[in-house]
């Protein structure tokens, strides 16, 4: 009974917490302040043609498909989606003519600007990597890759603030307070994750950037399996750009600021190594998962398998889950155009903004040389179902 009692007082101090929007437990996505979003710095949409979007006749749309009915999967009981998520049933899904036929049919193109009136933004990249560990650690296997602890308490910041959808707040009870949880620094320098342990992997850096790509696979040379660690949470702590961080610092100049120069600059700097991957507070925690195709990628944050090269991940906030969304940029690096129809399908903790999203390679190591390279300008079109009782221009993050 006074189990109970004790519980219920720390949840009312928990909420309380939450009333009075102090920064006690950091929320998530990661934000400056659990403040409402001002109404000024919404996204407007233009509606345009299918003419004015560069590139889209030269697409391959049967590329697409299968991406957007894995999203018609998760949208199919919207009300704005049923009829058009219905008929998709009917479209060849080998034929492009077809399937563009399809979307100017029953989608307008609606592009994306940003709140200050300019049109473009930052293009990122993500992938799927693979990383090599063990279930027991030992040799090699020193770096432990961690499932959510039982202490990690979470509250809904929409139960209180409906304008703060998607935000949550995290932290951890000691004696009778809330406290933010600990930072990466913190619980890699204490016992505070003991006995959570999914694995144990070769290399630090490759489990840092896995967290940073929020998913990935690891080869157990103990078991010879393989097997997804997929994100299951994370500490509440704001994400931070350790490129950043090493370019504030006058190590590396902008354009050097990839994975890979960040990779090979701790290479050559490891004494340096654990300060750095310690400039960012944030630490994600996974969930073990079976690999039933190795064909098929990660859930998003939608909840359906991405597809490599037709999946991106957007700023719910400006751009709803699930819907089309056709993309103008760059490949990394280099001046060849990529103009293609791609999925919003995922979200995350860097990705915030109208103009802007981070495009998903796929698996392996090929995927993660692109992904890491990319930092690109682009623009972005929203595909809107024409009859869709919410339109697109008004609030697109409540769609």
């Amino acid at each position: 009974m006074f189990t109970k009692f004790r519980s219920v007082l720390l949840l009312a101090s928990l909420l309380l917490l939450v009333a009075c929007q102090t920064k006690v437990v950091q929320p998530t996505p990661p934000t400056p302040s659990i403040k409402p979003t001002p109404k000024n710095v919404k996204a407007s949409f233009k509606l345009l043609n299918y003419p004015a979007l560069p590139g889209w006749n030269q697409d391959d749309l049967a590329e697409a498909w299968p991406a957007f009915n894995a999203s018609c999967k998760a949208l199919k009981n919207k009300s704005d989606w049923q009829e058009v998520c219905s008929i998709a049933q009917s479209v060849d899904g080998n034929d492009s003519a077809a399937i563009r036929t399809f979307f100017e049919s029953f989608f307008d193109p609606y592009q994306v600007i940003n709140a200050d009136g300019t049109e473009s933004g930052l293009i990122t990249g993500y992938y799927e990597p693979l990383l090599t560990g063990s279930r027991q650690r030992g040799g090699v296997y020193q770096t432990p890759l961690h499932q959510t602890p039982s202490d990690l308490l979470t509250v809904d910041m929409a139960s209180l603030y409906p304008e703060l959808k998607g935000m949550r707040l995290r932290g951890r009870v000691v004696g009778n307070k809330v406290i933010p949880y600990s930072s990466r620094a913190e619980l890699l320098q204490s016992e505070l994750l003991a006995g959570q342990e999914i694995c144990w992997v070769d290399d630090s850096v490759d489990a840092f950037f896995l967290q940073v790509q929020g998913s990935g696979r690891v080869f157990f040379t103990d078991t010879n399996e393989t097997v997804r660690l997929a994100y299951a949470d994370q500490n509440g702590r704001p994400y931070k750009s350790i490129g950043r961080y090493l370019i504030d610092k006058g190590e590396l100049k902008l354009e050097q600021a990839s994975a890979q120069g960040i990779k090979n600059w701790i290479a050559k700097n490891p004494s340096r190594k654990e300060e750095v991957l310690n400039a960012n507070p944030s630490y994600v925690f996974f969930r073990e998962e079976k690999i039933t195709d190795p064909n098929e990628g990660p859930k998003g944050a939608l909840g359906v398998p991405l597809s490599g090269k037709r999946s991106v991940a957007i700023d719910p906030k400006f751009i709803p889950l699930g819907v089309p969304v056709f993309i103008n940029t760059t490949e990394p690096n280099s001046e060849v155009p990529l103009k293609r129809l791609m999925m919003a399908q995922d979200t995350g903790g860097a990705i915030r903004g109208a103009v802007r999203a981070d495009f998903f390679w796929g698996f392996g190591a090929q995927a993660g040389e692109m992904a890491g390279r990319m930092k690109q300008r682009g623009m972005l079109w929203v595909l809107w179902p024409k009859f869709a009782s919410a339109r697109i221009g008004n609030n697109p993050g409540n769609n």
